[in-house]
């Protein structure tokens, strides 16, 4: 992915737009793209030092800089590099330079030292040649590390790639995110909405006038206090779900340059291919699902691909649903986010949400089970640490003895 530091984009009367390739620009970014393409395919085997010295090589010119280092990031993306762990390197040089300091405190005079010597006594030890001890001595450095693998791509889509990771970029700086979304397919919206939850972003829905329209609000990384780098990366990752639906409109509030900038970030498209397979549940999802007791608690377990609504109130979005004798209860995991998030939920029920639904607040958010009386068909459980099997039966009974 890209880095904000590599995006081409321009402030145009507090705005932030990104720079579009011409046809003459495409050209050159297509030029650059097979040259780097073919670097690093020829540098298969080879060591990362030697293929950064090669893209570095590369003349791109004072205006297409930027362009380039953006595309050599994403095609070194592609490529798995790693150290050679067949000798421990560490242990290695500790050898050789400790026999070697002991070989100068033993010679009579510099001249009398002979490295080559040293070298082909520690390869004999272990078992090597002395070239591969060469090879070995500094083999964990990363310059070192040689490219094992490099995942095949085309020039003209790893500009593709360029364009569609410029905008994922901004979202790296992102404040607040506002998305307005069309989704007439209810798979596109669950696959959306599921993404956001997989990722683990800190979002409120609201459903729209028409069908198949939403409000989607997500907190940026720089509303964050930590943590901001890794949830930056996850809301980068939420853009192809938006694109997947029918159309969306984008606007973000951003933190951009060094002076951290206050700007506005606006995108809009959707329509595109929607990615395949279904998305994997949340780990702490998944692993309650796995050692979930069907036979001992009589509740059936499975993903749920219900979207609650209260119109005018807001969205809920389970993760699982439970069935036992005819009644049914949804559970939505609420482990990362936000003491609003749970607020709101809060909020949802007591203004009229219907369906039975189990909220599993993280303690760290600070909320007690109490917030939801015993008079709603929902309720709160507080949980430290893991998910309790046990205690999630022992909710879902009562919900289901409340009718």
């Amino acid at each position: 992915m890209l880095t904000a530091d590599l995006v081409n984009a321009r402030r145009k009367k507090g705005e932030l737009v990104l720079a579009t390739l011409s046809d003459e620009g495409r050209a050159r970014a297509t030029e650059l793209a097979a040259q780097v393409v073919s670097i690093v395919e020829a540098h298969v085997g080879r060591t990362r030092g030697e293929v950064d010295t090669a893209l570095a090589a590369i003349d791109a010119g004072a205006r297409d800089r930027r362009l380039k280092d953006g595309l050599v990031k994403l095609a070194l993306d592609r490529c798995e590099m790693d150290a050679d762990v067949s000798v421990d390197p560490a242990a290695l040089r500790k050898a050789l330079f400790e026999r070697a300091t002991q070989a100068r405190r033993d010679a009579e005079n510099v001249r009398a030292f002979d490295r080559a010597e040293i070298v082909g006594e520690i390869a004999r030890a272990h078992g090597l040649e002395a070239a591969a001890v060469e090879r070995a001595i500094f083999a964990d450095l990363r310059e070192a590390h040689e490219l094992r693998r490099f995942e095949p791509t085309t020039p003209r889509a790893l500009v593709a790639a360029w364009e569609h990771g410029q905008a994922q970029a901004v979202l790296l700086r992102a404040v607040s995110v506002t998305v307005e979304v069309t989704c007439r397919a209810a798979g596109a919206v669950r696959a959306l909405f599921g993404r956001l939850k997989f990722l683990r972003l800190l979002f409120q829905i609201t459903k729209g006038d028409e069908a198949g329209t939403f409000r989607i609000v997500i907190d940026g990384p720089f509303s964050l206090f930590d943590s901001v780098t890794k949830y930056g990366l996850q809301l980068a990752l939420v853009l192809p779900a938006l694109e997947a639906c029918d159309r969306f409109r984008l606007e973000a509030s951003v933190r951009w340059g060094k002076t951290r900038e206050s700007l506005v970030f606006r995108l809009a498209g959707g329509a595109a291919a929607a990615a395949s397979g279904e998305l994997p549940l949340p780990s702490e999802v998944a692993a309650l699902v796995a050692s979930w007791n069907e036979a001992r608690s009589g509740w059936k377990v499975a993903p749920s691909a219900d979207v609650l609504d209260l119109p005018g109130v807001g969205v809920c979005v389970p993760d699982l649903v439970f069935e036992k004798n005819g009644a049914r209860v949804h559970l939505e995991v609420m482990g990362y986010w936000s003491r609003d998030a749970v607020w709101r939920r809060v909020e949802l029920v007591e203004k009229g949400l219907a369906e039975r639904v189990l909220f599993a607040v993280s303690a760290r958010l600070r909320v007690g089970e109490e917030a939801l009386s015993d008079a709603h068909a929902s309720a709160l459980y507080v949980y430290k640490g893991q998910l309790s099997p046990r205690a999630i039966e022992e909710r879902l009974d009562r919900l289901a003895a409340r009718g």
